[in-house]
């Protein structure tokens, strides 16, 4: 096995003392040592092939260098999986590594995965969920700077997507578009339950909020908990029945695809009725015309995530176990316009 590179191989090469390249490699404040030394300890390391020992300087410093992301499905998903990419963003620029762990829906899986992690000493935990839902995390890992990414665990900093202004702006773009008889797609009792999601109650709140200050109501609903493209597709019979809908809001952007689908085939295509909806799946790009909707972010997410994790873990390691007033964060979520909500003649 090939012997690893130290301080003090590098110490030989640049001609300096062990001390001098801890203070140029670790970037330590308050060093007066000349950029010309400081230059010739970075060469002699690239020469070497050093590289740090985050390990053995974690015993030393009580830090890892290291992130931990636990999901429930986020790994095994194209959907959500941007998540991931924003948290190895922000570790990349803290010189952080992630470990990933995958638990499903276990509760007993969780704890394993969280007690794992410990065990390496990582900086911080990130959750990360799939579904936006409520998540019971014991108490032995209070200690522990931790951090909930599109979901809630009592009393740890969450990172949601701002569902409730989104749902507004959806009623507010058709609202500018000319559009007042308006129908909606996919409420249902069962996603705005906390324990399934904490998050499209808001969207729905946000979406008759905005209706309620136009003095309008959805003028046609067609309720549906299984959001799949065959709910769309048999909402769109029923949306062609009624000439005065000039738009309709789907729910997610699968409800969306079955609008699309079968109002083409009821003989009145997008837009001659105008369809928007939530979450910027890949494919609503595709779509001829593409879809409008409001996208889930996911990347931006991972990386409030990252950063938030990584300043708790600073405070309590500096400061104690401080408090920071980060119960929830709520992350804009962008409308993606495509072609799909037309223009009325005024």
């Amino acid at each position: 096995m090939t012997r690893r590179i130290t301080l003090s191989d590098v110490a030989r090469r640049a001609g300096v003392s062990v001390s001098t390249v801890s203070f140029v490699l670790n970037d330590r404040p308050g060093s007066r040592i000349p950029e010309t030394t400081a230059a010739n300890v970075r060469a002699a390391a690239q020469a070497l092939g050093y590289t740090p020992d985050h390990y053995a300087r974690g015993l030393k410093t009580g830090r890892s260098k290291a992130i931990g992301f636990i999901s429930d499905e986020v790994t095994v998903t194209r959907y959500a999986s941007a998540m991931i990419r924003g948290i190895l963003n922000v570790g990349e620029a803290n010189q952080h590594a992630v470990f990933i762990a995958e638990t499903g829906h276990g509760e007993r899986e969780l704890v394993r995965a969280i007690r794992e992690l410990q065990s390496r000493r990582v900086d911080g935990l990130i959750l990360g969920m799939m579904q936006a839902r409520e998540l019971d995390v014991p108490n032995e890992f209070a200690a522990l700077p931790m951090v909930v990414v599109n979901g809630t665990a009592g009393s740890i900093p969450a990172i949601l997507p701002d569902e409730y202004t989104a749902g507004e702006r959806t009623v507010h773009f058709l609202l500018e578009r000319g559009h007042r008889t308006i129908g909606l797609v996919g409420r249902s009792p069962l996603h705005q339950d906390p324990r399934v999601s904490v998050t499209i109650g808001r969207r729905f709140r946000g979406l008759d909020a905005a209706m309620k200050e136009a003095g309008l109501g959805f003028a046609l609903e067609v309720p549906g908990h299984e959001w799949e493209p065959d709910l769309g597709y048999r909402a769109a019979q029923e949306i062609v029945s009624r000439p005065d809908v000039t738009a309709v809001v789907a729910a997610n952007d699968r409800i969306g695809f079955g609008l699309h689908q079968g109002l083409a085939q009821s003989g009145t295509p997008v837009p001659d009725v105008s369809v928007i909806s939530f979450d910027d799946d890949p494919l609503a790009s595709y779509l001829r015309p593409g879809l409008t909707t409001t996208q889930l972010p996911y990347e931006r997410m991972g990386e409030v995530a990252a950063g938030l994790v990584l300043r708790r873990a600073s405070a309590l390691q500096g400061k104690g176990k401080r408090e920071m007033n980060d119960a929830e964060t709520l992350v804009p979520m962008p409308l993606i316009v495509r072609s799909s909500v037309a223009v009325l003649a005024s």
